[in-house]
């Protein structure tokens, strides 16, 4: 019996070991391919931000240059970027810009970009200067934003406004017991109040991380003892 339990022990052991291995495998690699899309962004033009722009003016009190990126110095937010220059780098067509989505100022005027998706500001909350070429309209329309400006060949929208009217109480559009959060130009998105989870906040009471722990312990216990139970049977037979 003590045999038995050591090696039941054992092999649980080595299954949380995996685990542990896998997941911390998983989020290093996240990391990695992050860095690597950051500078992919940074550097698609080949050339550093334009001297006199309006991300260059932005970045020379609030923090540093690298490539067409400014990154804040001396804060808790450093890699993320803070400003995003891609004017004047002939590009007809922007798929995703999700690493920058905590800038406040992106410059995508003297392009020849055609259409943006609807989409593609989603998640920028912290947007606040955006700068088109002029056939472009400011994402969420003209009433997502403060000021909107026409000058030679560019459209600027400044002044993201809040979707939700800035209350941040509950929503008509929201299910009951939640709330509305800006998410973006024109977007917004629901959040559980307190207390709440689950699908459209029904549950009431804290997220039962025990509970599911323990069933996740357990699963991982029976198997283990199920994968020892087997081998044992299996090595009594030869």
């Amino acid at each position: 019996m003590p045999a038995g339990i050591s090696i039941f022990t054992l092999s649980a052991l080595c299954l949380f070991y995996v685990l542990f291995i896998f997941s911390s495998v998983h989020v290093r690699s996240q990391h990695i391919d992050s860095h690597v899309r950051l500078q992919e962004l940074c550097y698609m033009c080949g050339r550093a931000v334009q001297t006199g722009s309006a991300v260059w003016n932005l970045c020379l009190t609030a923090g540093r240059i690298e490539g067409r990126c400014c990154f804040r110095n001396n804060s808790s937010e450093e890699n993320n970027i803070f400003g995003l220059d891609l004017s004047n780098c002939s590009l007809s067509h922007i798929e995703d810009l999700y690493e920058a989505s905590a800038a406040v100022m992106i410059d995508l005027s003297s392009n020849p970009i055609s259409n943006l998706s609807d989409f593609l500001f989603q998640g920028f909350n912290r947007l606040t200067h955006l700068i088109l070429p002029i056939k472009l309209e400011c994402p969420g329309g003209n009433t997502s934003w403060d000021k909107v400006m026409v000058k030679r060949d560019t459209r600027t929208c400044e002044g993201q406004r809040n979707a939700c009217n800035g209350t941040g109480q509950m929503s008509w559009d929201c299910p009951e017991n939640s709330f509305c959060k800006p998410y973006g130009p024109g977007f917004f998105e629901c959040s559980c109040a307190h207390t709440f989870h689950g699908y459209k906040c029904l549950r009431e009471g804290q997220f039962p991380m025990l509970e599911v722990m323990a069933i996740l312990g357990g699963s991982t216990v029976v198997l283990s003892a199920l994968l020892w139970v087997t081998q044992r049977r299996k090595a009594k037979g030869i």
